[in-house]
């Protein structure tokens, strides 16, 4: 679904959006209640013997009908959002999805539901979110041996590698990158990232280091897999050892269950697991002062990971390394190393674990997914509601004018 920005594509947006909504207005006009027949993604399943989380295809369907009433404000949401879409993309701009959640809040109620809305209209649509015009927040940093322009603006970290540079928002805007790394590191957190540019890491080792900040924001993935796509570096991810930090982990190799339907794009299949494991607590002998306890709510979501086929398919030496956390029942921050000295972290343990990885894990291919007929008839709606038809209406006319939208009662 990752596409190109440009004008062709917005045309080609706001072609699928015309003709959606006039297939559901023929349906009306005909006597028919429309089925929005949504494609469901999933990146894992619990089914260790099969092969059947590919994210290229669907995985099953959802369909929203006006016939239940629990189905009209979803949407109406849906159209709205759609509405604000077809408004930005006609007028070339940008907005965040808190951003759309300010325009009706009162409609929306929860900044989940216009997440939903937006997942639901991408894979609709089959196209990734930022070709919508809609982008997050950037929250991820970067450092090390690169250089890069970012429509106008040069982002030259070379010349002073340890300093920290925001992410670009607009990931297909980067351009001419030029790097002399020699791998690309992923720290989970930003006090590790700060630490590490404290001790100078980047000019004693040729890398790249990336930071999301805890669980990464899209522009942060759409990055990081850029640099891998284009400089073909090895990439290593350090995070804490507890559930959250394998999840992390997990989220920047496999993609995430919200947005499966574009794990292909954004997940990074050659990451390789730097630290800290659980059989670091040993080897690096760390005080028992360093270690927690793992909550039940750490159990509990230990042991739904461990369930995931993924691991038992493609790295079960990492699934080895969970089990033994669960089994020990304890858990330790990556600071934790820092018990042997403040730059412990990046003068012993990151160089000699780097030395121990192989070489970086071939990339996987890339397919697209074809999503098949979005409607089918049915009897007459129930609870269509005129404020849909309003929207609907708009929708598929070519009027650049938006509607006067108030909230729904």
């Amino acid at each position: 679904m990752e596409g190109i920005r440009s004008n062709a594509c917005s045309r080609d947006l706001l072609r699928k959006i015309k003709e959606f909504t006039l297939s559901i207005l023929e349906d009306l006009s005909e006597g028919r209640s429309p089925l929005i027949f949504i494609p469901r993604f999933r990146i894992y399943c619990t089914n260790f013997d099969s092969n059947c989380c590919s994210c290229n295809k669907p995985n099953g369907h959802e369909i929203l009908t006006f016939q239940k009433e629990s189905h009209v404000h979803r949407i109406d949401v849906l159209l709205r959002v759609l509405l604000i879409v077809q408004q930005l993309l006609q007028e070339n701009k940008h907005a965040s999805k808190r951003d759309i959640y300010y325009m009706h809040p009162l409609v929306f109620s929860d900044q989940t539901v216009v997440d939903r809305a937006i997942n639901d209209i991408c894979i609709l649509l089959q196209c990734s979110r930022h070709n919508l015009n809609v982008v997050s927040v950037g929250n991820g940093l970067v450092m090390g041996w690169l250089r890069f322009f970012e429509a106008e603006r040069k982002f030259d970290c070379i010349k002073s590698p340890n300093t920290a540079h925001t992410i670009p928002v607009l990931v297909e805007d980067v351009k001419d990158l030029v790097s002399v790394a020699h791998y690309i590191l992923i720290v989970e957190k930003e006090s590790v990232f700060q630490r590490l540019a404290n001790d100078k890491f980047c000019s004693k080792n040729r890398c790249i280091v990336i930071t999301g900040r805890g669980y990464p924001d899209v522009s942060t993935r759409r990055f990081l897999r850029l640099l891998v796509d284009k400089l073909c570096l090895p990439v290593y991810c350090l995070v804490d050892c507890d559930p959250y930090g394998f999840d992390i982990l997990a989220t920047y190799r496999f993609g995430s269950m919200q947005m499966a339907y574009d794990a292909k794009f954004l997940r990074v299949p050659q990451i390789q697991w730097l630290g800290a494991f659980p059989s670091d607590s040993e080897n690096y002998n760390l005080p028992q002062q360093c270690l927690l306890p793992l909550t039940l709510e750490d159990k509990r979501r230990t042991e739904a990971m461990l369930q995931r086929c993924y691991l038992h398919q493609e790295v079960p030496g990492w699934r080895s390394e969970l089990e033994l956390m669960l089994q020990r029942g304890t858990k330790f921050e990556i600071e934790a190393l820092s018990v042997h000295s403040l730059s412990f972290l990046s003068e012993v343990y990151i160089p000699s674990a780097a030395a121990c990885q192989t070489s970086a894990t071939p990339k996987l291919p890339i397919k697209m997914s074809i999503v098949g007929s979005l409607f089918s008839p049915l009897s007459p709606p129930s609870f269509l509601t005129s404020l849909s038809l309003h929207f609907l209406l708009f929708l598929s006319s070519n009027q650049r004018q938006s509607p006067q939208l108030s909230p729904l009662s």
